[in-house]
């Protein structure tokens, strides 16, 4: 690549007051990166067209293209003409195109070679580089011509176009993702014993330039495609059509080195902690108060922001900022917008806190506030050049964290509203942008204790990015969920890198991105935004990382449940052993078996079946073959048996195990008139399988697919850790996920 070439055209082009570069000398920046480009000639609007120029223009055709920056799309306007490679015929061209076209910032016209090739599915590529305000830039491989849009909507990223990131992509990642897309593999295989149309490597070489591009110059490119590359009749692999639009903003800094994160274990673990806003009364300040008192926080520890009053739960109270002793590790801002601005400003000019919570939203927006926002900023910013570094700011609009390391709680939901989940925590950490997201997951998902729940709102300060950065070198924490509407400029990019570093680990990221519509790529002029949004560039940068994308938000809790649930086992393969007590479910089974397979119980497990079977009295009615189907008649005990019996079965890498609950043979439902049943019992299905999973093993989920009296069911097996599903369709899926990222993970690690 010459970088020196490069840059010089880009500087020309700007200092002539333009930010799209002309057909010429995006030609020449192909060049300078070694790719192919056709030959060509320039010639201006009045230029007389001579037959010994055209001479050196190889062939009998030739294709004239309108120069001009303010005609992105030539085809679309009629500034694209083959014809015969004669004076006449190219000066016909030109003229006709002058004439409809000579008003629109024309600077002249191009004479191009002409490169015969057929332009089926497979012989023309797309190959872009843009700016994403997310990750930076990013590169789409993909089908070109008349296909790149029709493919787009077809499928999703991934099997449409290839999507990478210049700083996290290699060479191996690169080729790997490659032949995920659907039109690479119909160019580069065999097909009915044909020749593939081109070796993987030369696509992935395009993709390499491209990236060594985006490396080395990506923040001045706005948008470089080239639609297409076309595979050549003569086999050549030439960049027949180019775009580029430069950045004129310069990259500039995040300024996410600026932030001291060391300081996280003071946010996430406090020695001592402040709180403004908490009344006599119960209010969400007050509310806090109670909460940190529940988590065991020492009140000793606590001191409450507030005139007039000596104590408020037996926690010491000070009039006013400037009373504070000592600096706090964790000073929560719960008053009200008008107040928190100033206040923050006061917290950070006396050096109060290292960290702060600031609750409320509104201080952008608020009329008037402009001032005080304005010296907000600045004394965080001086705070930040000084020795003390200033404190890390969670916030605004948030409701703040839940550590349960830390002993706190600020999430001021009331607890008859949102109980506390007890136990062990789990080793998992819920990062989400939005403070209600958080606390509904939470509400639904209520026998998981997650290790930290921390909600950031508006990321004033502190990103998505730093939280996962700064926790994955927590060996405590196995599972990583993540809600995001939107990232700070290039947190993307942090949160990708700290992402991969956490998967590389054999450890799991569970994403759900919101705010995915189109919009915003459909207000671009190139194909490379619109099939390739914001949303479509995170989630396939994401999956490169490692990183499991929830597709919903069914899915994000399930998957939350499963990972969470089942923790770190080893799954070597995709044999599965499935039993239920319903025909239709083991058909459901069967159906939906995704990567896995059902093959037939070892010589071992079929003996202990037996066994089991005679003993049960079921021998008569119940054959041993996968899916085991028990009918109804199966009671707690043996339908627990056989269930230990394949998850001893080293012939199956995973199980499901189906429970329509409606039959009187087990104990399912709450006591209550009309039946002795107990879902609690001790010698219940529920207890027994409980039993199974504390013996750890194999992964293993329940489908109880009933209505809503066997709730509680449901509820007793989730709190023993068992992942339970409502429908067989939903458990298998699922399962593929959770089977494919632990075998991926074990691959990484």
């Amino acid at each position: 690549m010459n970088l020196t070439a490069i840059n010089a055209i880009f500087d020309r082009a700007l200092q002539d007051g333009r930010d799209v570069l002309l057909d010429t000398e995006g030609l020449q920046v192909l060049a300078a990166l070694g790719l192919p480009v056709p030959a060509f000639l320039f010639v201006a609007r009045t230029a007389q067209i001579d037959a010994d120029l055209l001479a050196g223009l190889p062939g009998a055709k030739a294709v004239v293209k309108v120069v001009s920056p303010q005609i992105l799309h030539k085809s679309d306007v009629g500034g694209v003409a083959i014809v015969e490679k004669t004076r006449e015929a190219v000066a016909a061209a030109i003229a006709r195109m002058d004439g409809a076209l000579g008003t629109q910032a024309v600077v002249g016209y191009t004479i191009n070679e002409f490169v015969p090739y057929s332009p089926a599915l497979g012989r023309e590529w797309l190959v872009g580089l843009r700016w994403t305000d997310d990750v930076g830039p990013v590169v789409t491989v993909g089908a070109g011509g008349i296909y790149t849009e029709f493919l787009a909507k077809a499928f999703r990223p991934g099997q449409d176009v290839a999507l990478f990131a210049p700083t996290l992509a290699d060479p191996i990642l690169v080729e790997a993702a490659l032949q995920q897309v659907a039109v690479v593999q119909l160019a580069t295989r065999s097909m009915r014993g044909q020749a593939p149309l081109l070796p993987l490597g030369r696509i992935a070489d395009l993709a390499a330039a491209f990236l060594e591009l985006g490396r080395a110059v990506g923040p001045r490119i706005a948008e470089f495609e080239v639609n297409p590359f076309v595979v050549a009749n003569d086999g050549r692999v030439v960049a027949l059509d180019v775009l580029l639009k430069l950045r004129r903003e310069p990259a500039g800094g995040s300024g996410l080195a600026a932030r001291p994160l060391a300081k996280l274990a003071r946010l996430l673990e406090p020695r001592s902690a402040a709180i403004m806003g908490v009344s006599e009364r119960m209010n969400p300040g007050h509310i806090i108060v109670n909460n940190l008192l529940r988590e065991g926080f020492a009140r000793d520890r606590i001191l409450i922001v507030k005139s007039g009053t000596a104590e408020i739960e037996g926690c010491r109270c000070v009039p006013d900022i400037a009373s504070i002793p000592d600096r706090v590790d964790l000073f929560v801002l719960c008053v009200d917008a008008a107040q928190a601005s100033a206040a923050l400003v006061d917290i950070i000019e006396r050096e109060k806190a290292e960290s702060v919570v600031l609750i409320p939203g509104g201080l952008e927006e608020k009329a008037g506030s402009e001032a005080i926002v304005a010296r907000m900023h600045a004394a965080l910013a001086q705070s930040r050049r000084s020795a003390w570094g200033g404190p890390l700011i969670n916030g605004g609009n948030c409701l703040g964290i839940r550590s349960v390391p830390g002993r706190y709680d600020t999430t001021f939901i009331p607890e008859y509203k949102l109980p506390v989940p007890g136990g062990e925590p789990s080793r998992l950490a819920v990062v989400s942008q939005s403070g209600a997201f958080a606390v509904s997951k939470a509400s639904k998902l209520s026998t998981v204790n997650p290790k930290y729940s921390v909600t950031l709102g508006n990321q004033m300060d502190l990103t998505v990015g730093d939280y996962l950065t700064y926790l994955k070198d927590d060996s405590g924490i196995d599972v990583f969920a993540v809600y995001v509407e939107g990232f700070r400029p290039l947190d993307g990019l942090r949160f990708l890198e700290a992402a991969r570093a956490i998967t590389t680990q054999g450890r799991t990221v569970i994403l759900y991105k919101a705010g995915r519509t189109p919009a915003g790529a459909l207000a671009s002029a190139s194909h490379t935004a619109s099939i390739a949004g914001d949303y479509a560039v995170m989630r396939a940068l994401s999956a490169g990382a490692g990183v499991v994308v929830a597709e919903s938000l069914e899915d994000f809790e399930d998957l939350v449940v499963l990972f969470s649930g089942l923790g770190r086992l080893t799954v070597p393969g995709w044999r599965l052993a499935a039993v239920s007590n319903a025909g239709f479910e083991c058909v459901a089974i069967a159906d939906s078996l995704g990567r896995f397979t059902l093959p037939p119980f070892g010589a071992g497990a079929a003996r202990t079946l037996d066994a089991i079977f005679v003993r049960s009295r079921i021998d008569k009615v119940v054959d041993i073959h996968n899916p085991i189907d028990l009918t109804p008649m199966t009671g707690d005990e043996a339908y627990a048996d056989i269930v230990r019996a394949l998850l001893d079965d080293d012939q199956y890498d995973a199980a499901v195990v189906g429970i329509v609950p409606l039959t009187a043979a087990l104990n399912t439902l709450k006591p209550g008139a009309g039946h002795g049943e107990d879902v609690a019992n001790p010698g219940g299905i529920v207890a027994r399988l409980a039993a199974l999973k504390r013996d750890g093993g194999k992964p293993w989920v329940v489908v109880v697919d009933a209505g809503a009296i066997y709730d509680p069911m449901v509820r007793a097996l989730d709190a023993a850790g068992i992942p339970t599903f409502r429908t067989a369709d939903r458990a298998l899926r699922l399962l593929n996920v959770y089977c494919a990222e632990r075998q991926r993970g074990a691959g990484a690690s």
